[in-house]
Formats: C-alpha cells, structure tokens, sequence
C-alpha cells in the first residue's frame, strides 16, 4: 500500500513537471506567435505606406516596439509615463531623421502657437532667420525694423534667445521665442559675421511693416530699383516703379536683392515676367517622386536689350533667388555680390490629428538649368566682397561694379 502510495507521489511528479513544460512552451509559443504577427503587421503597414509614395520598402519596426516596451517594463518612474506624449516625440524624432531644418512636427501646444502666429498680430524684431550649417542664423534684417536699427546683419548668428541655447531649435522654435507682445524686450546673444566674439543685443519688439521697394535715378542715364521683399503686394509696386522708369527717360537698371529674404513664389514669377519672353522657364519645383512642375514667364516682357545688373549676397534668399537665378541663366541679367543664402524648398502643412500637424518639405526649386537652390545657393557673374571697412566708409563696391557693368553693356 505504501509502496503503491509513493509510485502514485512520483507518477503525479511527473504530470506537474510535463504540466509546467508544456504551459511554458504554450507562453513562449504565444509569445513568439505574437511577436511575429506583430511584426508582420508592422512590415504590412509599412508596405502600405510606402506604396501611396510608389516605392515598396519592407521596414522592421520590431526594434521600436522593443524599446517602447522596455521603457514601459523597466523605466524606474514608469507610472508617471504619458504614453501620447512618447507617441509626439517618436514623431518629432523621425522627423529629425530627415536632416532637413525646414520639416517639423508640431505637437498639441507647438501647433496652436504656430496658428497662432500665421492668424494673428503679433509684435516682431524684423528680421528673417534660417539655419545654415546647423546653427540659427539670419537671413536679412528689414528695413527700419528694431534687427535692422541694431544693426543687426545677413549671415549674424544666434546663440541665445532669451535664456535658452539655440542649439539644435528648429527655425520654428526660434521665431516663436523671438516672436511675442509689443513693447516687451527679448534679449539676444549674437555672433557677427567674421567675428570671434559674441554680443548681447536687447530689441524691443513691434509691430512689423515689411517693406517693399524704393527707386532712385542714378547718374548715366541708370534706374535703381531696390527691392526688399517679394510680399503679396510687391508684383503691383514694381509694376508701378517699371513705369517710374519708362517715364524718366533711363536706359539702364540695376535690380537690388541684397538683403532680400523672399516671398511668393507667384510674386517671383510675376516680377521675373517683366524681363521674360512668354513660355520661358523662371522655376522648377522638382518633387520626392521625381515629377517636376514648372512655372513659366507670362511673357510681360517690355524691355529689349536692356543693360541689367541684380546686386545678391547672402541675405538674398527665396524668391529673390528663383528671380536672380531665371534672369542669369537666360542672359537677361548680369549677377553681382556674393554667393546667395540657399533657401529653396516648398513646404506642405500636414493635419495629423485635430491638434496636431507637421510642416515638411515636399518640393525643391531648382533654377531654370537644373541648379538646386536650397542646395547650392547662386553665385554670382562677378563676385565682390563688402568689406567692414567698405560700411565704415560708406563705400559700396558691388554698387560699383554694377554701374560699370550696365554702362558698358554689350
């Protein structure tokens, strides 16, 4: 009986040894079942996706889903996390991926303050700001603006807005800390252009009027026209300052984009008309995917043989650089300065949710040959540099040198 006892004990050893074998297989088993078709799904979406763009890449997010769950599993304040927001920084992060200063992500609060600003009246500084090289830098100061009476110039870079390190801010983060209520003073650190120390500059913000253009008659029978933005209501004002000359009796023009940060694209196109024969190409908007839309002259042209030199640095930037790049590379005009900033590429703002977007590149503008302007900026026919002792004299060589170039037109 006891013996048959202890034979029973054993036999039942067994069956709960096999029993927990076979319910650690079935874990491990569903585990990996689950693992699999989660990242089978993860390749399935992934395929999806990619085929609205034309292009099947199979992706692995098996890694990701990895690391979410250690960060949920082992994080040591785990019960504090705030999964939505983990969900806004993955996004922000991919987006960073791309290398490309000018494609955001806007989560809830970036997004509404975005809005806000493209809606709203808002107090500024005047100035136009890029990245160039990885650092927030500026484009061009407008005229008459707190940046621009600071003396504030092309190519000066930020360090500091406020307390806070510009290092690695995107452009839109920036702005908006620039950005803010009339009369308030934002403090910057600066760093000049061809300087090895840094400044403090205060600016007390306004309301910003940007400016448009200004002429003036210069000797030799030569038309200035100096042209600081390509804003909605430029394309009329040039019209108006193209009559201005017409009337005067000038022969020449000289076209002044420096410090120029850009505009509407349409504007560009319609100023650039003015000098173009109809059908002539003044813009290439070359997509991800390889197809192009190209924007033609309206063919306004009224001007035949007309000595004309623009004047660029590196604060022309945008617009001014889709009209400077058309009028070269078609020999209508002779380009003078220095080499352009390179701010060329379409951005697209995408919803996606209801409280948030993200702004990405979806297009570059390349020159009527196939130069990218976002890429390599334009260089100038003539290249001449303006010197710090040049602005303490007043003197303006590129200045110059256009005038002897559309007086000794050929």
């Amino acid at each position: 009986m006891k013996a048959m006892f202890l034979e029973n004990k054993k036999i039942s050893k067994y069956i709960v040894f096999f029993a927990i074998i076979l319910i650690m297989a079935g874990i491990f088993f569903g585990g990996f079942l689950y693992g699999e078709n989660r990242k089978e799904q993860s390749l399935i979406n992934s395929n999806i996706i990619n085929k609205e763009i034309g292009k099947q890449i199979e992706t692995d997010f098996s890694p990701f889903w990895t690391a979410w769950n250690a960060v949920e599993s082992k994080y040591v304040s785990a019960k504090d996390l705030d999964s939505q927001k983990m969900v806004w920084g993955s996004i922000e992060g991919m987006v960073k991926s791309l290398g490309d200063p000018y494609s955001v992500f806007f989560p809830p609060q970036e997004n509404k303050e975005f809005k806000d600003v493209i809606r709203g009246d808002f107090g500024g500084v005047g100035m136009e700001i890029g990245i160039k090289n990885g650092v927030i830098t500026v484009v061009a100061p407008l005229k008459d603006t707190p940046a621009y009476r600071a003396g504030i110039k092309s190519g000066d870079k930020i360090l500091k807005i406020g307390d806070k390190s510009t290092l690695e801010m995107t452009v839109e983060n920036a702005v908006r800390l620039i950005r803010g209520e009339k009369g308030t003073v934002i403090k910057l650190i600066m760093l000049p252009k061809d300087v090895e120390t840094t400044k403090e500059v205060s600016l007390t913000r306004e309301t910003i009027q940007v400016p448009i253009l200004e002429t003036e008659r210069k000797p030799g029978g030569i038309f200035l026209i100096k042209l600081y933005s390509f804003a909605g209501n430029s394309a009329n004002e040039f019209r108006n300052a193209l009559r201005e000359f017409v009337y005067s009796g000038d022969n020449k023009m000289i076209i002044d984009l420096r410090g120029n940060p850009g505009g509407f694209l349409e504007t560009a196109v319609d100023v650039s008309s003015w000098f173009l024969p109809i059908g002539k190409t003044v813009v290439r908007e070359k997509f991800g995917n390889g197809e192009e839309t190209v924007f033609k002259s309206k063919g306004y042209n009224i001007f035949n043989n007309l000595p004309l030199a623009i004047l660029v640095n590196e604060g022309s930037a945008s617009a001014s650089e889709i009209m400077a790049g058309a009028l070269k590379e078609h020999g209508i005009a002779k380009l003078v300065g220095t080499k352009t900033f390179g701010k060329g590429s379409v951005q697209e703002l995408v919803e996606i949710t209801p409280t948030t977007s993200l702004k990405i590149t979806i297009a570059k503008w390349l020159t009527p040959n196939g130069v990218s302007i976002s890429d390599q900026g334009l260089e100038p026919d003539e290249k001449v540099e303006l010197t710090k002792k040049d602005l303490e004299l007043e003197n303006d060589p590129q200045m110059d040198k256009a005038v002897e170039i559309v007086k000794n037109w050929k």
